[in-house]
This record gives structure tokens, sequence and C-alpha cells, in this order.
């Protein structure tokens, strides 16, 4: 086998240097370097050079010995971080409560709870039927189901009808590959049943012995089809329900709400489709509810007689609410409910006998709106806070008289709160546990401040610091944001967090182009040929928080994950000068290269959100931003990068090509780390404490760039 690398040990004296007037002490190594291997890719009459192709053979061993090398560099060069990140996982542990339960809901005849055990990485769920008094019957232990294996998810639980039966999926790789089995919940039986490769997910039609689920291509791993499941049988012999073709949309399997029907979606980044099949007749046909069109995005929610559609139809960018009879689904059928508001994007309901609950987005805040289906009450709910989370919780039950919901805010722990739309009350029923005795949330203050962008948009910006530090420019930073798909950040509690902001650190969240915080065209002036202004917003917000006192370029740290790397990666190739770290988690920034490999996970799906690159205007857009193609003979801020070896949403060869070709570029001396978890996926360790330990070498890489070691 070839050298792959190189790693020299000069020695093992420690050096010592001067950080930002702290001293620290280093081990002197020299990072392993990846072989080059000329690549040419040419389409558009464009040809790029790949020099790193090859590190996609995920079995490969010289591709592992490159990988382990990259941990083994990271590993020493932050050697003398290890009791410090031992310290910060213990501080972050201990403030979780590890005997901990969620608040009890009931649904058909039991109520259901989730509950940890002290000293537990995983789950237990829990049952007691009919009232919270009676004997627990523990259905999944997955501490016990765990035991063996590195990686342990367990997915979706999906009870039969009649409460016997159980549907669970299990995934002990982390590739999003679940497979499913069923459990007799009075016997503790598992029975032979076995379905591979599926998405997680299962539903029961109402005769408790027909399952449908929705199956992936073995190699894009695209959810595709959706199979019907006869208890007892072999899945060889499940019978295919629906294929979905088109490689741009996925499909997905549920039962509403009402228990009355089987619903069938199929959709796309922006365009969705629904099929549904009354749940008492499983081998009946499917129906089609509404026609795919292009661009057309809806969603439906049954009750009574009538089906409720959230959609764009007609121009309604932000969306509005409609509603149709069971007899007639077709969209030249829906009339108005909540017709469409400019200023107000309309992102779920939540049906009651008596109570229609719309959750809302109005200049960014979450609103969560009270109408009575007699005309009579239309209120909001008062939060009284500048920067918060409110969502809709889980509510099972068509007659109740509650509405659960939850809350909180960058200094409130969460809460859930019990409304009671006759009382006009709350109820609060969980409030998070800090279990630091030094904890006061009265010492932290949090506001929303907006920079100006370069074309003049206003970017907030949620902030989080403890009231006793100053703005005097010397404070670190640290800027989170993602900015991709639509998918708003919103400001939340974090107890993890504590451990940042006790240390002086301001933490900030950016709302910049690419999520929906200011509604649905924030969302579309940040995706496909507006795309940069998600880069540019984050660096204008960059900029603000500098030129305002917040902090400087020598202690401003910048993090982001999946998407969010790839902000990371176009952030440092446009202005690496304002940040002195970065974190780039699990990032996405081959895009090119990726977006023209139909095989990849995800890739066919999301030409909606990034552009078709087999197209040249695209393909040319996107080459101007794509980190990996830009990297340049500069200096870059210190970086810490890291991947999963299994991770099916972005593989970890585009963090890996990524830190390759920075090492043989870059001109600086700054710290360049490469973590691959070679257990893991896209989302990291599955155990509860095992995902602190991520966390504690993610803030020790900062504070030792901060001199902070304690």
């Amino acid at each position: 086998m070839k050298k792959l690398f190189l790693i020299i040990i000069l020695s093992f004296t420690f050096v010592v240097s001067c950080n930002k007037e702290k001293r620290m002490t280093k081990t002197k190594i020299l990072p392993p370097v990846a072989k080059k291997v000329k690549k040419q890719l040419t389409i558009h009459e464009d040809t790029r050079v790949d020099n790193y192709y090859w590190l996609n053979q995920r079995e490969d061993q010289e591709v592992l010995d490159y990988l382990n090398a990259e941990n083994t560099y990271t590993e020493s060069v932050l050697k003398h971080t290890e009791p410090f990140q031992k310290s910060l996982f213990d501080e972050m542990k201990f403030r979780i409560k590890e005997d901990d339960q969620s608040v009890p809901y009931k649904h058909n005849g039991f109520w259901y709870i989730t509950r940890f055990e002290e000293g537990s990485d995983y789950p237990i769920y829990t049952r007691k039927k009919e009232s919270l008094e009676a004997e627990e019957e523990i259905m999944f232990d997955c501490n016990t189901m765990a035991e063996g294996h590195s990686y342990f998810k367990l997915g979706g639980i999906s009870i039969s009808t009649d409460n016997t039966l159980a549907a669970y999926a299990v995934d002990t790789v982390s590739r999003r590959q679940y497979t499913i089995y069923v459990k007799n919940l009075i016997t503790g039986e598992i029975y032979t049943d076995k379905i591979e490769n599926t998405s997680g997910g299962a539903t029961w039609a109402n005769d408790n012995k027909t399952l449908f689920y929705s199956k992936k291509d073995e190699v894009t791993l695209r959810s595709d089809k959706i199979y019907k499941h006869k208890l007892g049988n072999e899945a060889s012999d499940d019978v295919l329900i629906f294929n979905e073709k088109d490689e741009t949309f996925n499909t997905y399997v549920y039962k509403t709400k009402s228990k009355k029907y089987l619903v069938i979606g199929s959709s796309s980044t922006l365009t969705t489709e629904y099929s549904i099949l009354e749940a008492d007749t499983p081998d009946g046909d499917f129906r089609l509810f509404n026609a795919r069109t292009r661009d057309l995005e809806y969603s439906i929610a049954h009750f009574e007689d009538n089906f409720y559609v959230i959609t764009n139809k007609d121009d309604a960018t932000n969306f509005k609410l409609q509603k149709t009879s069971e007899s007639a689904t077709t969209s030249d059928n829906w009339v108005d409910v909540l017709p469409h508001r400019a200023d107000v994007l309309l992102e779920d309901i939540e049906i009651f006998k008596d109570y229609l609950v719309v959750n809302e987005r109005e200049n960014g805040l979450n609103q969560l709106r009270i109408i009575s289906w007699n005309g009579k009450e239309d209120y909001y709910l008062d939060f009284e806070n500048e920067t918060y989370t409110a969502q809709i919780g889980n509510n099972p039950d068509f007659d109740s008289e509650t509405l659960r919901y939850g809350f909180n805010s960058l200094t409130t722990p969460s809460s859930v709160i019990d409304y009671n739309f006759i009382t006009k009350t709350k109820t609060v029923k969980k409030e998070q546990q800090v279990l630091d005795k030094n904890f006061n949330k009265d010492n932290y203050t949090s506001k929303r401040i907006w920079a100006t962008a370069r074309d003049g948009e206003k970017i907030p910006m949620s902030v989080v610091y403890r009231k006793d530090i100053k703005l005097n420019g010397e404070n670190p930073v640290l800027q989170y944001a993602y900015g991709s798909y639509g998918a708003t950040i919103d400001p939340y509690f974090s107890t993890i967090r504590l451990s940042l902001l006790d240390r002086g650190f301001i933490y900030v969240i950016s709302h910049i182009r690419g999520s929906e915080y200011l509604g649905r065209p924030w969302y579309e002036n940040g995706k496909l040929l507006t795309k940069k202004n998600t880069f540019t917003d984050f660096v204008d917000c960059s900029k603000y928080l500098i030129e305002n006192h917040y902090t400087s370029s020598n202690h401003l740290y910048a993090m982001g994950g999946s998407a969010g790397g790839l902000l990371m990666g176009a952030i440092i190739n446009m202005n690496p000068e304002l940040y002195n770290g970065v974190i780039a988690a699990v990032p996405f920034v081959d895009v090119v290269t990726t977006m023209l490999d139909d095989s990849i996970p995800l890739t066919t799906g999301e030409y909606d959100e990034w552009g078709n690159p087999n197209e040249a205007t695209y393909y040319n857009y996107m080459k101007s931003y794509s980190p990996y193609d830009n990297i340049e003979a500069k200096a870059y801020p210190n970086l810490l990068v890291t991947t999963g070896l299994h991770d099916s949403q972005v593989q970890y060869w585009e963090p890996a090509k990524w830190v390759a070709k920075l090492r043989e570029l870059k001109t600086d001396t700054n710290l360049l780390l490469l973590k691959t978890d070679m257990e893991a996926g896209h989302g990291g360790a599955s155990g509860r404490f095992e995902a602190l330990k991520e966390v504690a070498l993610e803030y020790a890489f900062i504070f030792d760039l901060e001199g902070i070691n304690k």
C-alpha cells in the first residue's frame, strides 16, 4: 500500500506560545497529508480538477487510514484540553436531571410517558392504562435494546387501534435505514415480522393486522415506495401500493388525527400530493386528493366531514387555510377559512372539537391564535418576551378542552403548558430543571438586534449574555446560523450553552435569509440564484457585532452544521479575517460535485433548493460559492470540522476533501482539525451523554483559542 500520509513527530516538547495575552501549552506535530490523484470533472465546457475525489471510497483501507490519521492528529493537538473536556462534560451532564420523564399524554385509553433513569443514555417508553395511578407497562427499554451496539436509534412507535401491538423501527448503523419489527404489548413477544431498509415509520390500518410503510432506494436512500404488510407474512410478500418515480420526490404514509383516513404523501421542496383511503378498508384503493401541480404546496387535516388544507394556492406566499368536503377534495373545491396575509406566515394548525388553534409567525415571532368554531372567540395567547419560542405540542384528542404547547426563550428554561379554552388559564405541567445551584435566569439578558445587510435588508439576530459583562469589543462571541430549506432556528434555552455564557461568551443566532423567520419571502430570497444572500447576511451580521462593540475579529467565532456547514465554508472563503475560529459540523461543502451525482442520497430531491447543475446557469452560480471549489492560497481562521463515516445526509468525504484541500492551500499556521466519528452518522452519537462529549470537544476548541482552560 502506498504511503497515504506522513506524520512527523518533531518532539513532544511543549512549546509555550502567547495567544491573546493568554499562555497555552501545545504539542508540535505535523498533520497528515492526503495523497493527490488528479480527477478531471467536465461539464458545460468547464473542467474542474479534484485531487481528492478518491476519498469517496468508504470501504477503501487507504481512506479509512487517512480518516483515522486525522483523528489521531486532532486528538494529539487537543490532548492538553482533555482534562478540560472531561470537566466540561461533567459540568454539562450535572445540569441535566438524569431521572427525568416527559409530561404524560393520554391517547386511546392509555397514558404515555417517556422517562430516563439515572446514569442511562437511552429513554424508556412506558404507558399506563386509563389512570396515572395504574401499573406501569414498559413498552421499550432502549438501554437494553442498545446493548452491543455502538450506535442505536429507536424509530417511530406506532400502536395498533386495539392497543395490543406496537410497530417500531431500529437503526444501529446511523444511515437512517430502519428495520421495522412488531411487538405484542400484552405478552412481550417480538413477532417474526422483519422489514428492512425503511424510513422508520409504520402506520396501522384499523383492522389491527395491516401495516403501511415506506421503503428506501438502496443506493440513494430516497423513500420511494409505499408497501402494505399483513401481520405474520414475510416482507417479501408485501404488496407495493405506491411507487414514486419522480426522483425529486419522497413519499411517506400516516393516519389522520381522526383515525378515519390513511394518507400517502409525496413531496418535493416546492410541490406536494396526497392520496387517501378509509382506514377501515385497508385492502381498498387509495384515491387522489389533489393531483400534483408544480409549485403548489399543501398539507391536510381531517375533521368531521371536511378536510382542512394549509396551502400556497392562488399566490398565497405565506400560506392560507382552506377547507373542502371529504367527497370533493380537488383544489377547485377549496374555500378560504383564513385568507392569505402578506405579513403573517401560517405555519401549522391544531383542530379541536370546539376550537381551531393556529400557529403563526409575524415579524419573526411565534404566535398561537385561538379561534372558536362558533365564531364568538378569536384571540392570541400572550407571550411577554422579546425573543422566544412557542409551538403547538402533542394534542391527540379532538374532544379535549386543553391545548398543550411548549414555550421557552434564550433565558427561560423550556416549559410544557396546558391552556384551558374554557377557563382561559395556563397550567405549567413541567418546567425544565437546571441542576446548578448557581443558575438564576435573572443573571442573563436576551434581546433582538438588527443588522443592515449590504442590499438594505434588516437582518434580525437573537442575542443572550450575562448581565455583568460590558460590551467593550473584547467579549468572545459565538455566532450561529443555518439558513436553508426554510428551516427557522428559533431562540431557545439550552443548559449546555450556560457553559459558554458563564465564561463570558455572548451567543448570537443570526436569522439570515434562507430561513422563514420573516416569512416565506425570507426563504425565497435565500435559495437557488439568490443563495448568496444567506452568506452575505451572516457576514454583515458579523460586521455589525464587531462595529457595535459586542466583540472583535480576534474574539469572534462562527458555528454551523450540515447546510449551516456550507455557510461556514462560504463565509471563510469570503471574509476569513472576521473570525478567529469556526466550527463546521457535518458540512455540506462540495456542492457542485454532490449535486451532479444523483446516486448520492438527497441530491435529486434538492434541485428546488440549490438548483440543478446539469443546467449551466445553476452550475455556474453554484460553482461561484461552493466552499470546496473556492478555496484559495490565503489565511483561514482556526477550524474544527466534524463528520460521521455513516452520514447519509452529508457524505463524510465532503468535509474530508475540504480539509485536505485547505491543508494544501492555506497560508496560515492556524489550527485545522478534522474529527470523524467512525461509528455515527449525520446526527452524531446516539446516547444523550455521549452527545455531550462531542459538545465538550467543540467548546474546548474555542475556549482554548480564548485561553480559557477552566
